[in-house]
């Protein structure tokens, strides 16, 4: 993770790039451009168009949930994904459908759903194939956050 006196997140609402003090992460900051919470705990809607950005330019580490819709383990996880994106809302959740993003699946070689990647700094940091709990991705993101360090 950075350590920059600056963070650059990007807004889960708009795309737009902010530019803020690390220090006001506590502070619920808001988009400089569309005015939302730029730390919302919430799993946000990655696609073609917009993963490069939030994979890139996010200073904070960016969960991913490749999923697709006709997955029965996947669909079971979804609600334990957003119980840990609101349970660690300073970090970035994100799912990317792997049925209507088929390009994204293959550019991280995506061979098994629910496939859990977490990224710091742009980067893969670890990944994991199969359903969790919310208890167990929270442990498996500290794990990853821990080894990166």
């Amino acid at each position: 993770m950075t350590t920059s006196p600056h963070q650059h997140l990007v807004c889960p609402h708009c795309d737009a790039i902010n530019r803020l003090p690390a220090a006001r992460l506590q502070d619920q900051p808001k988009c400089g451009q569309c005015h939302q919470p730029l730390l919302h705990g919430k799993p946000l809607t990655l696609t073609v168009d917009n993963a490069e950005r939030h994979l890139s330019r996010n200073d904070i580490p960016v969960v991913v949930d490749f999923w697709a819709p006709w997955c029965g383990p996947c669909q079971m996880m979804g609600p334990a994904f957003a119980q840990a994106a609101a349970a660690m809302p300073q970090l970035r959740f994100a799912k990317i459908d792997t049925q209507s993003e088929t390009t994204l699946g293959q550019r991280f070689n995506i061979r098994s759903i629910p496939t859990l990647i977490l990224f710091v700094n742009g980067q893969e940091v670890q990944r994991q194939a199969g359903a969790m709990d919310a208890a167990n991705i929270q442990r498996w993101v500290q794990t990853g956050l821990q080894a990166a360090r």
